[in-house]
């Protein structure tokens, strides 16, 4: 037996238990600090894509029929339990996507606020009611769930982005299959596990394991009714179109190019801490990582200087460690990454602290990259066009707030931005001008919190939704509009013509 057929394989869960795959494909995971292959995972075949989908249609009409009490009863002890058993899963997210425990407790904790705000479904899929539309008519309106939904989920936030769909649509009452990346697979499954736990009834929450063959799946079969996604632009625009040429509801959230714009009152430490804070948490593999300061002179040599001596003091390693950043996800991103750095050389910018080749808490296989600060980014160079999901933090200089705001509106995309000043008048016109879905003022990373919704401008999402937040539900239900008269004993007998009322 061979040393990798000796690992374990994590399993798809349809049907409330683990099923052992039978299509004979699967994929390896890794531990990104220690480099090294610690499981496989099993890679779907049509018949168990149909599996899950099956499981989820045949679950459908009883969770749908469930009482709104019950359903909230189980949603509510869902996140009784996931707050108990939190540290559990962090430690899966750490060893299969190599961010720092406090790290993956943070993603934990903003994917319980969606949870929590689930919790309270009933009184945001209430209909509305008008007695006496005409004589002796009522119109009133339901809202119902879709029916088999499909999410699909990337390797940044294995727990949280799952999390922004599956406890919405399960609370208003529909069925899950998760496809979540086959780099960090196995937080899918337990949090199936602890749902099952809960008390949720099988085949509502399932999850398939798989490549391209599972999404295509997802995208193509008839019975599933909705796609969430979140992921790259290109997979993103690839998902929207052929789910949507499928008749499907989609919402598809892709890439971003996030800039801080720095005006020259702005107070230069609370930048340089917030720079290095969205710039190189989580490695900087997160689409709402800020990626470019936008300095307006003349302050701009004074906050390199910042960010530069904050970096210094930045421990990389294993994030069991207590490190400040862990690896990157696998050996190909972090040497796709650690390119741009000599793409930025050939460009004639200037690497102010290469973090290729240094010092590590931890194994010297791991995938490492330290935190990188490249300033005079050229515009054209693909390290400021292209969106490099690492630990790599550009610096571009312009003369006025207006030139500032030109660029970041200029972008291909539009996920979040953030503005640091301490003048009132040029935030809230930063707020109003810039073409930005998100928007922080002095705030660095502006993930909304779960009652408002998540999600960009142009190539940053495709179709009309965002993520959680009254939108969530509205994308997650669909609306009827009923128009009863009951009839008294005597009526009016039969009319042909249109209706007039």
């Amino acid at each position: 037996m061979s040393e990798t057929t000796a690992l374990p394989i994590v399993q798809h869960y349809i049907d409330g238990q683990a099923v052992v795959s039978a299509s004979g494909r699967t994929a390896p995971v890794f531990d990104p600090a220690l480099g090294e292959q610690t499981k496989q995972v099993a890679l779907a075949n049509g018949a168990e894509i149909d599996a899950a989908i099956g499981a989820a249609k045949a679950a459908f009409p009883g969770w749908r029929d469930t009482s709104i009490t019950k359903r909230q009863q189980v949603l509510f002890r869902f996140r009784e339990l996931l707050n108990e058993r939190k540290g559990e899963l962090a430690e899966i997210l750490t060893a299969e996507h190599g961010k720092v425990l406090s790290d993956a407790l943070g993603e934990i904790t903003r994917g319980l606020e969606v949870v929590e705000l689930a919790t309270g479904f009933p009184h945001l899929i209430k209909g509305e009611y008008s007695e006496q539309v005409s004589t002796g008519v009522d119109v009133y309106s339901t809202k119902q769930p879709l029916g088999v939904v499909g999410i699909i989920s990337p390797f940044n936030f294995p727990a949280m982005v799952p999390m922004w769909f599956f406890p919405i649509a399960i609370a208003v009452g529909n069925t899950v299959v998760l496809k979540p990346s086959e780099k960090d697979p196995s937080a899918a499954n337990w949090l199936a596990e602890l749902f099952t736990e809960a008390g949720l009834p099988a085949g509502v929450f399932n999850v398939l394991h798989g490549d391209k063959e599972a999404v295509d799946g997802l995208l193509e079969h008839p019975d599933v009714k909705s796609i969430s996604f979140v992921g790259s632009t290109p997979i993103a625009k690839y998902i929207y179109e052929t789910a949507s040429r499928n008749g499907k509801r989609v919402q598809a959230l892709g890439g971003a190019k996030n800039h801080m714009l720095v005006l020259p009152d702005a107070d230069l430490d609370l930048v340089a801490d917030s720079a290095i804070n969205a710039g190189f948490g989580s490695a900087g593999e997160r689409c709402m990582a800020i990626s470019v300061v936008v300095a307006v002179e003349p302050v701009a040599d004074e906050l390199v200087e910042k960010i530069k001596s904050r970096m210094s003091q930045l421990t990389v390693g294993d994030g069991r460690r207590s490190c400040d950043m862990g690896p990157l996800i696998t050996e190909v991103h972090r040497d796709k990454v650690a390119g741009y750095i000599d793409v930025a050389i050939t460009d004639g910018a200037d690497v102010v602290v290469d973090g290729r080749g240094i010092d590590v808490d931890g194994a010297s296989e791991g995938f490492w990259l330290g935190p990188t600060l490249i300033d005079k980014v050229p515009l054209t160079s693909r390290v400021y066009t292209e969106e490099i999901f690492g630990p790599v933090l550009s610096v571009v200089r312009v003369h006025s707030y207006e030139d500032g705001v030109a660029l970041i509106n200029n972008g291909a995309f539009g996920n979040g931005t953030a503005i640091f000043t301490n003048d009132g008048g040029a935030a809230r016109r930063f707020q109003n001008e810039v073409e930005v879905g998100m928007i922080g003022i002095n705030v660095p990373i502006p993930v909304p919190v779960a009652y408002y919704s998540f999600g960009g401008f142009k190539d940053s999402i495709f179709g009309d939704s965002k993520a959680y937040g009254l939108q969530g539900f509205h994308f997650f239900t669909r609306e009827k509009a009923v128009t009863a008269r009951w009839l008294y004993p005597s009526h009016g007998g039969i009319n042909l013509g249109f209706p007039q009322n």
